[in-house]
């Protein structure tokens, strides 16, 4: 009984995640996924960086690292840096532009959460932040 219960608690998430997904891009202006928002949140944060070292950090291959910041690089958001004592040392650097649609990303994020939530009572969101709290535990435990 508890299998066929995961089973159904892993497709309700699912469908949770591809509506919350499919809400964001119809609000984003951007022509993006998650992987290039997580990218130029990244940047944000860390400042510019190789390639190399955001595949890692995020755990992307280089190849898709590569296309990731082709359209980043081709849509504003991003833009390469070049060493000038080495030219083959190149940075990607998050723009302004970038800044503006991470910030939206955000915002808008945010609200589809509020959104998905609200449906949900005070004792509920109190329940369900425990029972999260209680994976996250569980997840940091197994990778120790």
């Amino acid at each position: 009984m508890k299998q066929t219960n995961i089973f159904k608690l892993i497709h309700m998430i699912e469908q949770v995640n591809n509506a919350n997904i499919i809400r964001f891009t119809k609000a984003f202006p951007y022509p993006l996924g998650i992987s290039p928002i997580l990218v130029l949140n990244e940047l944000h944060v860390k400042g510019p960086q190789k390639q190399a070292e955001l595949a890692e950090t995020i755990g992307y291959t280089k190849g898709a690292m590569t296309s990731i910041a082709e359209k980043l690089v081709k849509l504003g958001l991003a833009e390469r840096l070049y060493d000038p004592s080495d030219r083959r040392t190149i940075r990607l650097q998050i723009t302004d532009e970038g800044q503006e649609a991470l910030a939206k990303a955000q915002s808008i994020g945010k609200e589809v959460f509020v959104q998905l939530f609200d449906v949900l009572d005070e004792e509920e969101i109190v329940q369900y932040l425990q029972i999260q709290e209680k994976l996250v535990q569980g997840i940091q435990e197994k990778n120790e």
